[in-house]
């Protein structure tokens, strides 16, 4: 599954050119939709996350009640594009990784519930994507998805890991970060990592309703009562994040990691010759 998740990520950074809209949005009353729309796999640069950022920050202050947040038939997200990433220099680099740090921070923090409506495969950068929302539906099927940055050379960050440990407590976060394994649907159901499995043309509107259901609770005492709730994941965000951010994006650069990266990426070229 590894290998395919690389592979994915090939085909994707071949279209460079940006020429097409990376973030679709649908209105359904009070509800907003993101779906990222980075064709074949949604892989995450830092034009994309930012956008993304961008339209979670706004979409409260527009009125928007709830957002959910979608991906293409099949593919939610594959994560970093890692061949295009492999090509950047040191100060891009940086500003990918503080993006991607910024959008999570931001899905945390969202003033309304945001859910992630997984669409289908979900590896690395789409779990974490995932991670921060407020509920997790995803589509039955032959889909992965786990945070495989162990596997591929990367240290699970702090933060990534605290979203991870608070979702399905500690020792299923130390098996599921530390081995990098990436699991069925179902499996990722029984360990908490999603909240619902459903069939592919019933993963948005299960998450319309859900967001239906939380919206029509007293609107006050929800957000108040959410906001508490949800304190202990705002607190990863509170202290350190420039030191955390300069030890990730350190590690990156470490030989041992862009060796194995390298590695992988030249792999699945050969495979695909």
């Amino acid at each position: 599954m590894l290998q395919l998740v690389v592979a994915s990520l090939l085909s994707g950074s071949r279209n460079l050119g940006y020429t097409f809209c990376m973030l679709l949005t649908f209105e359904h009353g009070d509800v907003r939709e993101l779906r990222l729309n980075r064709p074949p796999v949604n892989a995450l640069t830092s034009e994309l996350l930012s956008e993304l950022r961008q339209a979670i920050e706004q979409a409260a202050q527009e009125g928007v009640r709830a957002v959910i947040l979608s991906g293409l038939p099949g593919r939610f997200s594959g994560g970093l594009d890692v061949p295009l990433l492999l090509t950047l220099d040191e100060p891009a680099m940086s500003k990918l990784w503080r993006e991607l740090y910024a959008v999570l921070e931001a899905i945390a923090r969202s003033a309304v519930p945001v859910v992630a409506a997984i669409t289908g495969h979900a590896p690395a950068g789409g779990t974490v994507l995932a991670l921060f929302c407020d509920w997790r539906v995803m589509t039955q099927g032959d889909f992965k998805l786990g945070l495989n940055e162990v596997q591929v050379g990367i240290p699970l960050p702090p933060v990534i890991l605290g979203g991870l440990r608070r979702l399905v407590g500690p020792r299923r976060a130390e098996y599921l970060g530390v081995s990098g394994v990436l699991i069925s649907p179902e499996q990722a159901l029984a360990q908490g990592l999603v909240d619902e499995v459903v069939p592919a043309d019933e993963v948005v509107p299960r998450a319309l309703a859900w967001c239906g259901k939380m919206l029509a609770l007293p609107k006050e005492a929800m957000s108040l009562t959410r906001r508490k709730a949800r304190k202990d994941l705002h607190e990863l965000f509170e202290s350190g994040m420039d030191a955390e951010l300069t030890t990730v994006i350190a590690n990156w650069w470490t030989p041992a990691t862009q060796e194995t990266l390298r590695g992988l990426v030249e792999k699945m070229k050969k495979k695909g010759a």
